[in-house]
């Protein structure tokens, strides 16, 4: 399902103006009775020809529409949502080792979800696979045709996209989780209060990474915990020893486009933690919630209207529509997870993957669709990752070019110097320093204004220190926030026919900053300022 808003909140003008449009096409209300009443497929004989262990589904019926329908709304995959297949019926004492039994109810917008508690402390996440966006509209909106219109955009999302996955990221070399599919049956009672919830429905099983005690060798040695996005940032941004596995993140990353991953935000990532030997603790990415992988959006007229307003709404397929698109959603944890790696990493990264993806992984991950399915998409799959696959240097070379032209560079709570050294016309080097009396490298980068338009550096808390020294003609513009800490800046450079190239941001108390031919302070009595917030910026 798009995320059309992340909130329950009225919807976006532009999305508005779309699904008033959608629904002169529509029926004046909110359906009453949308989704199927139970997955299972009407037909007695089908149910018993797979014995009571296994049960013959669809994972959505209701997105079936009549040529019409097809026409504005889009094909998408309705077949596929329509199609039935044989699932296992979940069975909570063989469905993980040891058995499980019910936890805590989600609190999803669009999916029915709880955890189920495994021995050991052991957690697992069972979630429904069809969505209802009802909780993301305003009061006014779920009552009115935009439902209908919101809820059927779930059909672009391919339902079994997610077990594809696993073999692909193994073979790319990035931690995964392996979800499973199972049916519910109509009768469940094993899941306490949330029974009535889940009964009938089409829905995934799969470990969580969210706490160390679900740690196990496939995270090799030295790994010490398992977090959420929230704890690792804390972690990393109040110690220079914690510290993003960058090389593993960008591999993630490329991974996400070349599957059309769009929605890869920071709530989508579970990290973790491995302690080197003789070194910092680095944390590591597990990508999670492979809900929008091999996304179907632009091929009805009005959704392809849609799709030109709102970017990351693209259509997978041979080639990559928009790499600004596909990468929107995930900006806040690009910018901090990404800013060491260079141009020659991204399509070295790139080159490696075209090794390990090869033809045979790629066809042994499209059998993991359901046989039925497979027959509807599998040979349109496997075509379109290989040509992905075959351009997908490109694609990582838009993706660096994006990302180098406004780069953050945060330091932690601790004290830091952070050096600024103009070099010549064509370089600029990042450098940051910590540790004792500030001698430690925690950081370096060379900036090309070709590339590289702003350099943001963020002190956070501690006593930090910035210089800045060179005298050239071309260079970033090199922004400062100092943070609640003292803060001190030494502008000594340069850039010859421009002025102001350094620009520091903070408060008038704690902050020492003489005046110099490049500095421009802007100063406040407020905080404002130290809010090291999601555009980055601080702005």
């Amino acid at each position: 399902m798009p995320d059309f808003c992340s909130s329950p909140a009225p919807l976006p003008r532009r999305i508005l103006g779309s699904a008033l449009l959608l629904g002169l096409f529509t029926t004046g209300c909110a359906r009453q009775h949308f989704f199927q009443p139970d997955a299972r497929v009407p037909d007695s004989a089908a149910q018993a020809a797979v014995g009571p262990d296994s049960a013959r589904v669809t994972a959505g019926r209701h997105y079936r529409r009549g040529a019409p329908g097809r026409l504005f709304f889009g094909r998408h995959y309705r077949e596929v949502w329509a199609q039935p297949v044989t699932l296992p019926v979940l069975n909570l004492q063989t469905a993980a080792p040891g058995g499980l039994q019910p936890g805590k109810v989600g609190g999803g917008f669009q999916t029915t979800s709880m955890t189920l508690n495994g021995p050991g402390g052991r957690t697992y996440a069972l979630r429904s696979l069809d969505k209802d966006p009802y909780k993301t509209l305003s009061k006014f909106l779920r009552h009115t045709f935009a439902l209908n219109v919101v809820r059927d955009a779930t059909s672009a999302g391919t339902p079994y996209g997610a077990f594809v996955v696993p073999p692909l990221a193994e073979a790319a070399g990035v931690l995964h989780t392996t979800p499973r599919p199972f049916y519910i049956r109509s009768d469940e009672n094993g899941l306490g209060k949330a029974s009535e919830r889940f009964r009938g429905k089409v829905v995934l099983l799969e470990e969580k990474y969210e706490s160390k005690e679900n740690l196990g060798p496939a995270f090799g040695p030295g790994a010490v915990d398992l977090m959420e996005s929230d704890d690792a940032l804390a972690e990393i941004y109040q110690n220079p020893q914690h510290r993003f596995d960058q090389p593993a993140f960008l591999r993630a990353r490329l991974l996400d486009l070349w599957l059309g991953d769009w929605d890869r935000h920071e709530g989508q990532w579970d990290w973790v933690a491995v302690q080197q030997p003789e070194g910092p603790t680095i944390y590591r990415p597990i990508p999670i919630d492979r809900d929008q992988v091999f996304f179907r959006f632009d091929d009805g007229l009005i959704s392809w209207l849609v799709s030109k307003a709102v970017r990351k709404f693209r259509t997978f397929g041979p080639e990559y529509q928009s790499i600004g698109g596909y990468t929107r959603n995930a900006r806040f944890i690009d910018s901090r997870a990404l800013n060491e790696q260079t141009r020659r990493q991204y399509l070295s990264t790139a080159a490696a993957l075209q090794q390990r993806l090869t033809d045979e992984v790629i066809e042994r991950a499209a059998r993991r669709l359901p046989p039925e399915v497979y027959r509807l998409e599998g040979p349109h799959l496997v075509a379109a990752l290989k040509a992905r696959r075959d351009a997908l240097p490109r694609a990582a070379a838009e993706f660096y070019r994006r990302h180098a032209e406004e780069v953050v560079v945060p330091g932690t709570d601790a004290a830091e110097r952070f050096v600024v050294e103009r070099r010549n016309d064509t370089l600029t080097v990042v450098s940051v320093y910590g540790g004792e009396k500030a001698r430690t490298l925690l950081y370096q980068r060379g900036f090309r204004p070709a590339e590289t338009k702003l350099v943001l550096l963020h002190g956070l808390g501690g006593k930090d220190v910035f210089e800045l020294a060179g005298n050239v003609r071309r260079s970033p513009r090199i922004d400062i926030y100092g943070g609640p800490g003292e803060d001190t800046v030494v502008d000594s450079s340069r850039v010859a026919g421009l002025r102001r190239m350094t620009r520091f941001y903070d408060t008038k108390r704690n902050s020492v900053a003489d005046p110099a031919p490049e500095l421009k302070i802007k100063t406040e009595s407020g905080v404002t300022t130290h809010a090291f917030d999601r555009d980055g910026s601080g702005r």
